[in-house]
């Protein structure tokens, strides 16, 4: 069966709310697409959001339950999760003005399909979205209906599609006002920096929150 109308419209609010709400997936998506471009910044911004349809498998199947009543598999998650985020800060640092050497130099590292990856997988293997997902969408599971797995699915597919548009607005407007900032190799680099200091920022703050 598919979801009512009131249910749809209740979850898609609330789920709008969250999405919007200052968060790691938000600020990685502002910082690149200030740093990289609007093209750039929604192709990471919709990795981050198709990165949730490995959160709603999880949870449609009960496995995300399992993951955090497990706290060695917790913390190895988060370690992980932890560990990617500061490597990619590590690569913005290292970068040297990534939107400017890609057009100049059409380096294939710097491509809007490579970010996509990195979206996909930042939000993938972040455990706390693995967590948020197991509280969030029982919340909206009408037990009374039945068929509570595909109940579950489908608040996580309409999860994942207005996370993509908001992430791809956020990525679009956020890569506009940073074009003008992009003009020349010191401010491409600034930029970088700055993404790159929040993304490690962000990984710290991963592994060592209890």
């Amino acid at each position: 069966m598919l979801l009512g109308m009131e249910q749809t419209l209740g979850f898609l609010a609330a789920a709008v709310l969250v999405t919007l709400s200052p968060g790691p997936d938000n600020l990685m998506v502002l910082s690149l697409g200030m740093a990289k471009g609007r093209r750039h910044g929604i192709a990471f911004g919709l990795g981050c959001a198709l990165g949730c349809l490995s959160h709603t498998l999880l949870a449609a199947l009960g496995i995300s339950a399992l993951l955090a009543a497990s706290p060695l598999a917790f913390a190895a998650l988060k370690i992980a999760g932890g560990a990617y985020l500061i490597w990619l800060g590590w690569q913005a640092w290292r970068s040297q003005g990534s939107l400017l050497n890609a057009a100049q130099q059409h380096n294939p590292r710097e491509s809007a399909g490579k970010l996509f990856v990195k979206g996909l997988l930042a939000n993938a293997i972040n455990p706390k979205v693995v967590l948020f997902f197991l509280a969030f969408l029982p919340q909206f599971v009408i037990s009374q209906h039945g068929q509570l797995a595909w109940q579950t699915a489908q608040l996580g597919l309409l999860f994942t599609l207005q996370a993509a548009v908001v992430f791809g607005l956020l990525g679009y407007f956020a890569g506009h006002a940073g074009r003008w900032l992009n003009t020349s190799p010191q401010r491409s680099t600034l930029l970088d920096r700055i993404a790159g200091t929040l993304f490690v920022l962000l990984g710290l703050k991963l592994i060592l929150a209890p």
